[in-house]
């Protein structure tokens, strides 16, 4: 462990002396600039690695603009962080469903925009118009059913749906709303232009009108961005989920930094308050020593795993991914390579997810040694008509290197490689397929493990379908799990689809269809549950874990940090920390 904790040598006299001083210099005038340009007393202050690339709502994809963007436009609900259910949030109470007329009733709450105007229900409906009729790309999917938006009244909104789709009350009402009299000027002088959806997303925003808890006071390009408390905020003092919303800070100072040693060095010294970034762990040692930093480990809605080319044989063969299944230590995988911050999954859809996460699916050599695991795996293939040269297991039990596994109809397997991201990259996938390799070739299969690029692994895996076996991850998964469906129903099995291991099962693909139609709740959660089952008895996909999340923030100088899946970098978090006492002294 101590050869990757990267700051040690960044805090010793004589290594990367001028990194530091320039650090001090940059972050000294960079807080005293913004101090000059009218920041509060208590400013939280953000790390970020890299600048936001837009502050247009509807073309930011980056991380780093969306967790800004975040605390700028709100959706209608939100997740709440202990159940990570759907709660009003714009919205005053749960949307009434109409099934005759499948229709849903939202009534908003009083708000208003950040220029003191109201935010009505002419907002909304704007808005879905807008996605609607540019195809706006990232939200599309979420609105294409909805075939009509009425207003009846300044704050009523009425939804008319196409079909049921369950996703419209997890997606589609988490939609980020915007305001129509500042975007519709825009939105017709796109409609004139040749192509107008880049028209809409080429739009240049620096001064977007906010209806959330902060809004854009300054903006220094390449150095730091700087959101002011909102004084117009809807939630202030309102309670809602048991919180007493704020904001109780004066606003959020986002510093870009570019390294993440950068970064750390900085939330030492005590320059910034937050390192707005999931740690890698080389880091976690010297932060926990400091004595001011705190720790924050939680829950990623997050899933790495295996994935097969059902395509080819012998990976069509259920006996063969039970094998791999079967040999591959998920618990040396989090213990030993990932140093227990990771958590074992057994499922599509992680654990994390507790309303959706099925804790009965089929489990693959759970609690075994990995000599009973080698026995269990080498019966499964000799029962699926696999034979050996030298078999893993004697005919004492004893279990040994397999030699020259032949296929069921007496051929030698052909060497197969398993695909990952290149170690530079990702270390832990690296090694991952490295010990997959071994433990396959205890049976005696020809596995070789292949570190890639990332962009040409998944070229290789989603567009050209030329390969045998990969590693690969979700680092954040939707908390509806309607991906269960995109992943693994057959119409997706095509180039460049989200069925990337040509898994084809009809039965499969009625209980897909139907879970994205079901509204009602609880026959959806079956419908998931059924279609987790069906995967990891086929095992298209042998789920590996689900890394946790560690975030670093300066307590001493901010508390009251909300934790939910996803980090304490949320929107329940940003409205109801306080500065620490004392902390009036600036820095």
């Amino acid at each position: 462990m101590k050869a990757c904790r990267c700051i040690c040598p960044a805090l010793r006299p004589g290594r990367r002396i001028v990194v530091f001083c320039s650090l001090i210099v940059l972050s000294s005038w960079i807080f005293s600039w913004a101090r000059s340009a009218g920041a509060g007393e208590h400013d939280i202050t953000i790390g970020l690695l890299e600048e936001p690339k837009t502050l247009n709502v509807w073309l930011a994809s980056d991380a780093w603009s969306t967790k800004v963007l975040s605390q700028i436009y709100q959706p209608l609900y939100i997740r709440e962080p202990k159940t990570l259910n759907l709660v009003p949030w714009l919205a005053a109470d749960k949307p009434v469903l109409d099934k005759d007329g499948l229709t849903y009733t939202v009534k908003m709450r009083p708000c208003k925009w950040s220029d003191g105007s109201e935010l009505t229900s002419g907002d909304v409906a704007f808005t879905g118009q807008l996605i609607r009729e540019f195809k706006v790309p990232r939200f599309l999917s979420n609105w294409e059913f909805v075939e009509q938006i009425e207003t009846p009244d300044q704050h009523t909104v009425r939804f008319h749906l196409r079909e049921p789709k369950a996703i419209f009350l997890s997606r589609t009402l988490g939609t980020p709303i915007v305001q129509k009299k500042r975007w519709a000027p825009i939105a017709e002088n796109a409609k004139k232009t040749e192509k107008p959806l880049l028209a809409l997303l080429r739009e240049k925003i620096t001064d977007p009108v906010s209806n959330g808890p902060f809004v854009l006071k300054e903006r220094r390009q390449g150095a730091y961005l700087y959101l002011k408390q909102n004084p117009y905020f809807f939630g202030r003092g309102k309670t809602i989920s048991g919180h007493v919303l704020g904001p109780y800070i004066d606003g959020m100072i986002f510093k870009f930094f570019g390294t993440t040693d950068a970064v750390i060095l900085a939330l030492l010294k005590g320059s910034i308050d937050m390192f707005w970034w999931g740690l890698q762990q080389g880091y976690l040692q010297d932060l926990e020593e400091s004595g001011n930093v705190t720790i924050f480990t939680n829950e990623k809605s997050a899933l790495y795993y295996v994935g097969v080319n059902l395509r080819k044989k012998p990976f069509d063969d259920i006996h063969f991914r039970k094998a791999v299944a079967l040999s591959t230590d998920k618990n040396f995988i989090v213990t030993r390579i990932l140093q227990g911050y990771a958590r074992i999954e057994n499922s599509i859809v992680p654990s994390s997810n507790v309303f959706w996460h099925n804790p009965n699916v089929p489990v693959y050599g759970h609690g075994l040694s990995r000599e009973d695991r080698l026995r269990k795996a080498y019966e499964i293939l000799r029962k699926g008509g696999y034979t050996w040269k030298r078999s893993p297991v004697g005919l004492d039990g004893e279990v040994r290197d397999g030699k020259e596994i032949r296929m069921p109809d007496g051929t030698p397997m052909e060497q197969f490689t398993i695909l990952t991201p290149p170690a530079d990259y990702d270390p832990q996938r690296a090694m991952v397929g490295i010990m997959i390799q071994e433990w396959l070739k205890m049976l005696g299969m020809p596995a070789t493990s292949r570190p890639m690029p990332l962009g040409s692994l998944i070229q290789q895996v989603k567009v050209r379908r030329q390969f045998d076996l990969f590693v690969l991850g979700y680092g954040n998964l939707s908390l509806d799990p309607d991906y269960l469906r995109n992943f693994f129903i057959s119409r997706n099995d095509k180039p460049n689809g989200w069925n990337t291991c040509g898994y084809r099962n009809p039965r499969y693909d009625r209980l897909a269809d139907a879970s994205a139609n079901a509204m009602d709740l609880e026959e959806r959660r079956q419908l998931i549950y059924d279609m987790q089952g069906i995967i990891m008895r086929d095992l298209p996909w042998i789920p590996l874990y689900s890394p946790k999340l560690a975030e670093a923030v300066r307590e001493d100088r901010f508390s009251g940090w909300v934790r939910m899946v996803g980090g304490i970098g949320n929107r329940w978090s940003f409205c109801t920390i306080r500065p620490a006492s004392g902390d009036a002294a600036g820095r």
